[in-house]
């Protein structure tokens, strides 16, 4: 909460990565509430956890819609696949969330949205960076670091969200 703060304090735009979703009680949404009540930020999930706890086998991608599978217990071969049925709905589900809350950061797309028309997974990026290099949204990813799984697509969210030197000011020093 503290280098959050200091984060706050400085502009620092920031990701979220809930980790240890293999472990009893891990819960995504759990853990976006603390973020918004503790941290007074605005979440955004753009992953969601393939099975619960000791059955945790991979993500889904909210923005492309696809499954991550990790088959060997080191997280080395990451396996994209169609979501399974078990979890179409609520991905379904999350994702119009996502589109909803990324949307409300860019006329563009609020005017896309609105007149129901579909967002491709490139503009939702491109908007999603935006809000984050503002700070006004922060992307929430998960896995378990521990066993590799996620940390693909994390690194991939780094790169997709976070700024490149070129998007922020050198900083002053004295």
């Amino acid at each position: 909460e503290t280098v959050w703060r200091q984060a706050n304090t400085y502009g620092v735009p920031r990701i979220c990565f809930v980790n240890k979703m293999d472990r009893v009680g891990a819960s995504l949404d759990r853990t976006i509430e603390m973020i918004k009540q503790r941290l007074g930020a605005h979440p955004v999930a753009v992953q969601m956890p393939l099975g619960e706890e000791s059955n945790f086998s991979g993500i889904i991608d909210l923005m492309e819609m696809k499954a991550w599978v990790f088959e060997d217990e080191q997280g080395t071969v990451p396996l994209q696949v169609e979501i399974p049925a078990k979890y179409a709905e609520e991905a379904i589900s999350r994702h119009e969330r996502m589109v909803e809350v990324v949307a409300e950061t860019d006329d563009e797309l609020t005017e896309l949205y609105l007149e129901g028309k579909p967002i491709s997974p490139e503009d939702l990026r491109r908007a999603l960076r935006r809000a984050t290099i503002t700070s006004r949204l922060v992307p929430v990813c998960c896995g378990s670091a521990l066993r590799n799984k996620g940390i693909q697509p994390l690194l991939d969210a780094v790169v997709y969200y976070l700024p490149s030197p070129l998007d922020v000011p050198p900083v002053k020093a004295t």
